[in-house]
């Protein structure tokens, strides 16, 4: 019994550090196949027929052996990048933005692409623009009711009507959720009725993304685990 308890131990520690490569990987290779299947062998195609347009030195089959299914496929994913860049760089210009708002305006307005399209949209600017989040601090407040208790991240202070209103200090509070913590909701609640976290925002996040598997209490003791380890192999020195 002792050999299997060790044995499922084991598995289940190497699994949880072998999992998030495996996956990391599996998602950059989804990727790399999604762009060659339905972006890159296109590009090839057309490589291809210009080819064909300015010499009949080859023949159609051979370029499409080597171009579409042989090693020069390749090019076609270099291609598309390229292409990703170039719009890019157009969309940054004051033309390529006033072009992509007119786009986005009348994607809005179509029946049921308006009902996805702005949820598609949170999470690629979420993970994909160059913007820094502007929060400060983690803090604990009973939210959704009083006795529950969950965590946020400040965002700054609350509105000036209500501090007046009530003559309270209140902070601006993300509530973030799992297991995707870049959608949540944004409460204002007083300060005294909030208690300041020793967690760093990342330490927050991964206890969000985790389900609250994940705390600062497990990479201390991790930590303390390390620091005693690293202790007995050098007085062993």
């Amino acid at each position: 019994m002792r050999a299997l308890k060790n044995f499922r131990t084991y598995f289940l520690r190497g699994l949880a550090a072998l999992l998030p490569t495996i996956v990391t990987l599996w998602i950059f290779f989804q990727s790399y196949m999604f762009v060659e299947n339905r972006v890159s062998v296109h590009v090839n195609r057309w490589l291809v027929q210009t080819i064909l347009l300015f010499t009949d030195r080859y023949s159609k089959e051979f370029l499409t052996d080597f171009w579409v299914h042989g090693p020069g496929k390749i090019t076609g994913f270099f291609v598309a990048i390229v292409g990703v860049v170039f719009i890019g760089a157009f969309l940054a210009s004051v033309v390529g933005r006033s072009f992509w708002h007119v786009i986005e305006r009348t994607l809005m307005r179509a029946p049921l692409i308006k009902k996805v399209y702005p949820f598609v949209k949170q999470i690629t600017d979420f993970l994909l623009t160059q913007k820094t989040l502007s929060f400060t601090r983690v803090v604990a407040l009973q939210y959704p009711r009083r006795g529950v208790w969950s965590v946020g991240m400040v965002t700054g202070t609350g509105l000036k009507t209500i501090s007046k209103a009530k003559n309270k200090e209140f902070l601006t509070v993300f509530v973030p959720t799992s297991p995707t913590p870049f959608t949540g909701y944004v409460i204002m609640t007083p300060r005294d009725e909030t208690i300041e976290l020793d967690m760093t925002i990342e330490e927050a996040l991964r206890f969000t993304i985790s389900g609250g598997v994940i705390t600062p209490s497990d990479r201390e003791t991790f930590k303390q685990l390390s620091e005693s380890d690293q202790k007995a192999i050098d007085s062993e020195k």
